[in-house]
């Protein structure tokens, strides 16, 4: 962040009502807030590229014990390979970890689910001031 340039909710009144030069009373212009969208586009929160199943598959192997775990199955089963003990420990790990990764991609999934369900209901209502109008809008 440049020096001197405040994030927009550390701005006071003032800052705010001097940068759009605006008025109070009067609210923005159609004309001001045509050239307002143009320069810093709608007041909408950026929507997020959805991630496919399997890129939020392979992003749980990322987790630390994850990696460790999988290292540990790699030792075993070469270890048990090389003292003809079999890689039973190895495979078990690995189940271990890809029914975890399983599991972690069904509850990310069900969370994302649910707060996009909980998007949709919540509408939000706002006052607003335009050519010395007060406006309702809901979004």
């Amino acid at each position: 962040m440049e020096e001197g340039k405040k994030e927009w909710f550390n701005q006071s009144v003032g800052e705010v009502k001097r940068k759009f030069q605006v008025e109070e009373e009067q609210g923005l212009s159609e004309k001001q807030i045509v050239e307002n969208r143009q320069i810093y586009g709608l007041n909408e929160l950026a929507a997020k590229k959805k991630k496919s199943l399997f890129i939020k598959f392979l992003e749980q192997f990322k987790d630390f014990m994850i990696i460790i775990l999988i290292i540990a199955a790699i030792i075993s089963g070469v270890v048990g390979a090389y003292e003809g003990e079999g890689i039973t420990d190895s495979i078990i790990i690995l189940i271990v970890v890809i029914v975890n990764a399983i599991i972690g991609v069904a509850q990310e999934s069900k969370a994302e689910k649910s707060l996009e369900a909980l998007q949709k209901l919540s509408s939000h209502v706002v006052k607003v001031v335009r050519n010395r109008k007060c406006n309702s809008s809901t979004f």
